[in-house]
């Protein structure tokens, strides 16, 4: 299963800017890269992989680039910095754990379900 970010023309930005906004998804921490195969724990890996590197972006350096969160600050600017206040603690809780998951042994992941 793949999961990915797709830019569309509802977010507000020149669609030419595309890949630079997804850099900053991904750069910011809200968009994670990481995989997940569960045929390396059977071979005795960790099955998961962080992928991306540690965010470099504030949040708000990525979201304040879209129409939909640039409209909130226009309506509310005070829901707007509490809401991105508390995306950025669950982007910084985020990372952590997928960090630390990405240092577990085979041992510490359930079983694969499909068997």
């Amino acid at each position: 299963m793949i999961i990915a970010y797709s830019h569309c023309i509802a977010h507000g930005f020149d669609l030419r800017q595309g890949l630079d906004q997804q850099y900053r998804a991904v750069n910011s921490g809200h968009w994670p890269l990481v995989r997940y195969n569960p045929m390396v724990k059977v071979k005795g890996g960790n099955p998961f992989m962080l992928d991306s590197p540690r965010p470099r972006l504030q949040l708000k350096d990525y979201v304040y680039r879209e129409l939909r969160y640039k409209m909130l600050v226009q309506a509310d600017p005070a829901e707007a910095e509490r809401l991105l206040d508390l995306a950025q603690q669950n982007v910084n809780q985020r990372w952590s754990t997928y960090e630390e998951m990405a240092t577990r042994s085979a041992a510490d992941f359930a079983s694969d379900a499909r068997e």
